[in-house]
């Protein structure tokens, strides 16, 4: 069937989908992994208080216990935060690590900032300490410092049990291609070669025959995901499986499909198909 309708690029199928599922807490995927990122903080909180890092060596221990786990137990809190909002959903078009590394220092500047002030006010009223202004680049730097460490430490390990997970789970079952269930039943378990639009109703060709089903070729193209195929003409849609020969000549091809049935490819739907390897 042929009209005055303008023709749209082709819709392929098959391809894995591009969304990518949003982090729940930053670099954690759950809550389990935003309290064993906690606990790790405390745990790093625990080991600074007993080594007397980054402040009075000679003060108590209880108080560098005080000053230490509450310190760091509001910075996996604020980390969280911070990191829910600067961390992209990476996929496997961003580099090696790449895309990962500029988040976690993004991340660590966004923490750094503001805990900068709450460090220095932590230590005026814990240590009596009074930093100087001229101190302040110091100060800052170490708490980056700390916020990237952490940052990293967390990062790797979710993702490292992310691909545990990934590996115990096995490859992902193929979803089921929604339209196949309208196939008629005497054609059902038969393999779809391709959808010719005809008024209304759409043309099956199947390795069984052909039939007639009320649909439009638009919707049946949505619901065709799962199957590796591309609309060719704007009243066609192909499975690449079923092509056995393309004949190409004045911009234009046809392709013959394993019944013999022959498909024309309009210009504008052949260049793209050239483009994604077809022919």
């Amino acid at each position: 069937m042929t009209s005055g309708r303008r023709e749209t690029p082709p819709r392929p199928t098959g391809e894995p989908p591009t969304a990518r599922r949003p982090l729940a807490f930053g670099p954690y995927e759950d809550l389990t992994g935003w309290l064993r990122g906690l606990g790790l903080a405390l745990a790093v909180g625990l080991f600074l208080a007993l080594s007397g890092a980054f402040v009075d060596e000679d003060a108590p221990l209880g108080l560098r216990l005080a000053y230490w786990l509450p310190m760091m137990g509001i910075g996996a809190l604020w980390g969280g935060f911070i990191a829910r909002i600067m961390f992209p959903q990476h996929g496997a078009e961003d580099g090696p690590l790449e895309g990962v590394w500029r988040s976690c220092l993004w991340a660590a500047l966004a923490m750094a900032a503001p805990f900068t002030g709450m460090v220095w006010t932590a230590n005026w009223l814990a240590f009596g300490h009074q930093i100087s202004w001229r101190s302040l680049p110091y100060l800052f730097s170490s708490v980056f410092a700390l916020s990237l460490a952490m940052t990293l430490l967390n990062t790797l390990v979710e993702s490292r049990r992310a691909a545990i997970r990934r590996l115990s789970a096995g490859p992902p079952r193929p979803q089921p291609v929604r339209f196949l269930e309208k196939l008629p039943p005497r054609l059902r378990g038969a393999e779809l070669h391709a959808i010719e639009a005809e008024d209304h109703y759409l043309r099956l060709h199947t390795s069984k025959g052909q039939d007639l089903i009320l649909m439009r070729l638009g919707d049946a193209i949505e619901e065709l995901e799962g199957l590796e195929g591309a609309q060719v003409h704007r009243s066609w849609w192909v499975a690449r499986a079923a092509v056995e020969e393309v004949r190409r000549g004045d911009g234009r091809a046809i392709l013959t499909l394993k019944t013999g049935v022959e498909v024309p490819v309009s210009r504008t739907y052949a260049r793209l198909l050239r483009a994604a390897g077809w022919y």
